[in-house]
């Protein structure tokens, strides 16, 4: 019968592989970076067609055709509300506000870049709240098209995937 390991060698090969399952694990994020970028360009996708719509009616319908996630469908509700109160105007700025409160709640067992996009997306919906009406279609391009298309580049570039 051979002699037991000494307790130091175990405990050595005991840290290595823990160092080295540390090492595969890397870093988590529930978002995929290149498919920030997809939502990116689907979303500038949108913005182009609904700058080009004739009514509001089918400029809301081209936004809508987006919102197939359970806030989003939040989000619609809250779009029928202020639209027959005949607030269209607060819609930009209502959807990236809720858009970006999802990703800082969401992100915060993510890496520290999702709440940061989060964030991002809260100020531009509050430019867009805020700011004057005209500007409501190019703060959602610039918000669901480009911030999407950043924070997805770099989500991809560090993280993968």
């Amino acid at each position: 019968m051979a002699a037991p390991r000494p307790l130091h060698d175990r405990a050595l090969d005991n840290l290595r592989f823990i160092r080295q399952t540390m090492e595969r694990a890397g870093s988590f994020t529930a978002v995929p970076g290149w498919g920030q970028v997809a939502v990116g360009a689907t979303a500038l996708a949108a913005a182009f067609l609904a700058a080009r719509q004739r009514t509001s009616e089918l400029w809301l319908a081209t936004w809508l055709g987006l919102s197939f996630l359970p806030p989003m469908v939040v989000g619609g509700l809250l779009t029928v509300v202020l639209y027959r109160a005949g607030l269209a105007h607060a819609l930009p700025g209502t959807w990236l506000l809720l858009y970006g409160t999802g990703f800082v709640t969401g992100g915060a067992f993510s890496v520290r870049i999702v709440p940061v996009m989060g964030i991002c997306f809260m100020f531009v919906g509050a430019a867009a709240l805020f700011g004057p009406a005209a500007w409501g279609n190019w703060l959602m391009a610039a918000g669901f098209g480009g911030l999407h298309i950043v924070f997805g580049m770099i989500i991809a570039r560090r993280y993968g995937g």
